[in-house]
């Protein structure tokens, strides 16, 4: 059953775009994560909560619309935000007490503390708690509520490493009970590790992002290997590894990519994921692209390069055109290289 659909859903401010239409579904049991820029998270957020209106398109909670930018009394949509309050001077379970109250969960007060692994911090005052601890008890005040829908802003930022534990834990077992989770965040890696597919919003619109196991790679490797030998298939996507997940990327939306002690990177959209390639061989991959050699440990997106900064007469770099401005050396050689290529020499 659907329990949240997006339909040709689009967001303007004044004579700028902030998102165009889109369509998105998402059922009972599915994970889907959105990887967007902070601005567009918090759009996002502020359509789902009532606080800025939809310029086109609508969004249904169950079938159910919502509408003039609020969620009805019927739709039972829970949010974890980044950014949340406590009443510090109550203690853990009475904290989850007060708020049990304002629902009809059938969830109990020690099931979430159990679930949140906060059992041996019940009696103890929300001001004394660490970071990490505080998020786990906003986790679980949102179990309390016990939503259809689960819309989670940045869920594990800053928190520790048995914190991200426990959400993972957490979102497989609401999943298992037919719940609906949407991630909202900036950070792929987060995507990836929580959720079952993950899309990326801009405002070039809506991106599916490929993503498979390593497992799956060898089986798809060996059907390749099976297949006869005129059958011939173009496969120009770059892997890049995320814990126990391959992302793929296609070569235009990535900015450039590195290489330090003998491991290469790919950069795309301020953040860094592990390649399975060497450079040598991504540049081999990317030249048909309009990628670029500019320094024997980088290759850059030569469409996105804005500038190029001449700092002495031997010392070169290239100005990206990205929010960070990020800057890349150019060497000598290669500038002279650079040059032929632009019809300048």
């Amino acid at each position: 059953m659907s329990v949240l659909n997006l339909i040709d859903l689009e967001k303007h401010r004044q004579d700028s775009t902030v998102f165009p239409a889109i369509r998105l579904n998402i059922d009972e049991g599915e994970v889907i994560a959105i990887h967007s820029t902070t601005d567009i998270r918090k759009c996002l957020l502020n359509i789902f909560t009532g606080h800025e209106y939809i310029s086109n398109g609508s969004v249904l909670i169950e079938n159910e619309l919502m509408r003039h930018g609020k969620i009805s009394g019927n739709q039972k949509v829970g949010f974890f935000f980044l950014d949340e309050g406590f009443y510090e001077r109550l203690s853990v379970k009475d904290h989850l007490i007060l708020f049990k109250g304002l629902f009809t969960s059938p969830l109990g007060v020690e099931d979430a503390l159990k679930l949140a692994r906060l059992e041996m911090k019940k009696q103890t005052k929300i001001k004394q708690l660490s970071f990490s601890e505080k998020k786990r008890l906003q986790m679980a005040k949102l179990l309390t509520q016990d939503p259809i829908l689960f819309i989670l802003e940045e869920p594990d930022q800053n928190v520790d490493i048995e914190t991200k534990r426990i959400f993972i834990a957490i979102t497989k077992h609401l999943k298992a009970q037919g719940k609906a989770i949407l991630i909202l965040t900036s950070n792929m890696e987060s995507a990836i590790t929580f959720s079952d597919h993950v899309y990326r919003l801009s405002e070039e619109g809506l991106l599916s992002i490929e993503m498979t196991s390593p497992l799956e790679k060898e089986s798809q490797q060996q059907e390749s290997v099976d297949e006869p030998e005129e059958s011939v298939i173009h496969f120009n996507k770059i892997p890049a590894k995320v814990n126990d997940k391959l992302i793929l990327f296609d070569p235009p939306e990535i900015d450039y990519v590195d290489s330090h002690d003998g491991h290469s990177s790919i950069h795309v959209r301020g953040e860094s994921f592990p390649c399975v390639f060497t450079l040598n061989e991504l540049e081999e991959k990317l030249h048909s692209f309009g990628f670029f050699r500019c320094h024997r440990s980088y290759i850059v997106n030569l469409q996105k390069v804005k500038e190029v900064v001449t700092w002495t007469r031997n010392s070169y770099s290239l100005m990206l055109e990205n929010s960070s401005k990020t800057e890349i050396p150019l060497s000598k050689n290669k500038m002279a290289d650079l040059k032929v290529m632009l019809g300048l020499k």
